[in-house]
């Protein structure tokens, strides 16, 4: 194990002019007590740290930008984005910075606390029917879209901004601190972290493992989604990945809370699932560092009770809980 010498601990996390660009540069922290054997080393990415608590505040960062660039939008227009509530909020909170307004579909039994940030942050809030989850959302903003053109949708499922903003941030950041990688995992979601990381990671180390942290088909893990429930994101590209290893609710709970009482890290249930498939991957090994990514913190779960109910009653409950 390193010395405090070898490790290039960065007291101060920068300067910047304004919140968003204070966006990325997120720590990567080693998970000691996870790790099944001693030449295999865990190391969790903290997407927690950023300013919404979320992975998804590069994403939206990126999506915007790239419209500014392009001419797409304009100060005082409506952007339009289905969420299951990590984007929505992360959009709400750069539009409000930048001067555009907000309007999000999401699923109608999604956690207060998602309502509350988004509400926070100025969002309007369209819902859409609970029992279709976050399918029901993109489909429900899609005839929105259609139906006015004064809507600027990104569309996090098909806007190649979302996997470059994480080919060009996260997967770098991840390479300025490990020279070694044997396996990145991260969660089927829209797509992007694993399509922008595991193409910039390929490109330097050939040999290193894309893992995919997939639901099984009906499984409510609040932020991944099964693509046998009938949804492909478009940036989805399956050729980049060595493996998708499916995911049980129950597992994802149990992880989540290890997280916090093994490791300290207060993390949300995607995070709980992506882990459990990073110390099974470390398992397979021998020598090697595996980095996996912790989507956002646990605030906008309390109210579903993943940290103070029995397992049992979480795991067998309908996605009411997680969306």
């Amino acid at each position: 194990m390193p010395g405090a010498q070898d490790l290039r601990n960065r007291p101060c996390g920068g300067r910047y002019g304004d919140l968003v660009q204070s966006i990325g540069n997120t720590p990567l922290i080693e998970l000691k007590r996870l790790s099944p054997k001693p030449g295999v080393r865990i190391w969790a990415k903290l997407e927690s740290r950023n300013p919404t608590g979320s992975v998804k505040d590069r994403v939206a960062r990126a999506m915007i930008e790239d419209a500014e660039e392009r001419g797409a939008i304009a100060p005082g227009q409506t952007i339009l984005e289905p969420t299951s509530g990590n984007t929505g909020i992360s959009l709400a909170m750069i539009c409000s910075r930048k001067g555009y307004r907000v309007k999000v579909v999401m699923p109608e039994n999604v956690t207060p606390e998602r309502t509350e940030l988004l509400r926070m942050y100025g969002a309007e809030i369209v819902y859409s029917p609970g029992g279709e989850g976050s399918n029901g959302a993109v489909a429900m903003a899609l005839e929105m879209a259609q139906s006015d053109a004064s809507y600027y949708m990104p569309y996090q499922y098909g806007n190649a901004a979302n996997p470059l903003a994480h080919y060009n941030g996260t997967a770098p950041e991840i390479l300025e601190e490990l020279d070694e990688i044997s396996a990145f995992v991260a969660g089927l979601g829209t797509g992007g972290t694993l399509m922008g990381v595991g193409r910039r990671l390929k490109e330097e180390m050939p040999d290193v493992q894309i893992v995919a942290a997939e639901p099984m088909q009906g499984e409510p893990v609040q932020g991944l989604r099964s693509l046998d429930d009938g949804f492909i994101p478009p940036i989805i590209d399956l050729a980049l990945l060595d493996r998708k290893i499916f995911v049980r609710n129950r597992d994802a709970i149990i992880w989540t809370r290890r997280l916090l009482e093994e490791e300290g890290l207060f993390a949300g249930v995607s995070s709980g699932a992506i882990a459990s498939i990073a110390v099974r991957i470390a398992g397979e090994l021998d020598e090697g560092n595996i980095v996996f990514i912790v989507c956002d913190d646990g605030w906008k779960y309390l109210s579903s009770g993943l940290y103070s109910k029995p397992v049992d009653e979480l795991a067998d409950l309908d996605s009411t809980v997680w969306w």
